[in-house]
């Protein structure tokens, strides 16, 4: 079992940049595929990033590719996503997950889900 708790969210201007961290509980963080997603209101869940065990693979969305980073750091339990050059489009509800399928972009890989941090951009 694995609990994933968000922080980070915020309103912040378009051109703006937020960082969203992501904790674990438990001591098997490191064994897991990490992912973030996002939800905008009336739409599905979409695949923003992922991060593989190790780091060595790294994985993001094309409408965030250039502007979003994934990292973590086991030692820590911690994964996190720094966004830059926001956009009105950005805005939505970003969940951390946690999986040990290799299909990183499928929502349903995930076994695990954060209860997610709202991120609003302002145009």
């Amino acid at each position: 079992q694995v609990q994933l708790v968000e922080s980070g969210g915020g309103l912040v201007q378009a051109g703006g940049s937020l960082r969203l961290s992501c904790a674990a509980s438990g001591r098997t963080f490191s064994s897991y595929t990490m992912g973030w997603f996002r939800q905008a209101p009336g739409k599905e869940r979409e695949f923003v990033a992922a991060i593989s065990r190790s780091s060595v693979s790294i994985y993001y969305a094309d409408s965030v590719k250039g502007r979003f980073t994934i990292s973590r750091d086991n030692a820590k339990n911690t994964v996190y996503l720094q966004m830059n050059s926001l956009k009105p489009e950005d805005t939505a509800v970003y969940y951390c997950a946690a999986a040990t399928s290799a299909m990183y972009h499928k929502v349903s890989a995930y076994l695990y889900w954060g209860q997610g941090t709202q991120v609003t951009v302002s145009s």
